[in-house]
């Protein structure tokens, strides 16, 4: 269940609202005027769902060169990095 809270309770109650992001790691909704409006979370949390969204990004480019043929044979890649490390 998301939390919601109005922005005049942001506004008169930051230090709760800030406190609940840090220790539940999830975001807060706020509302204008009944609608919403805003979503706020800790910068650990924002930081760490950034991180997803990259890390999804990059699996989806590796399914992408997977699906167009753009690959390797892992034999060839362990090979390779044997050769280099022997140098």
């Amino acid at each position: 269940m998301p939390t919601i809270r109005s922005s005049a309770d942001l506004r008169n109650n930051y230090n709760d609202i800030s406190n609940f992001c840090h220790q539940y790691a999830e975001p807060v909704f706020i509302t204008k005027n009944g609608k919403g409006d805003l979503a706020v979370l800790s910068v650990e949390a924002y930081e760490q769902l950034v991180g997803k969204f990259e890390l999804y990004g990059l699996l989806q480019t590796g399914l992408n060169d997977v699906k167009s043929g753009k690959t390797i044979p892992a034999d060839k890649v362990m090979s390779d990095l044997r050769q280099r490390r022997q140098r």
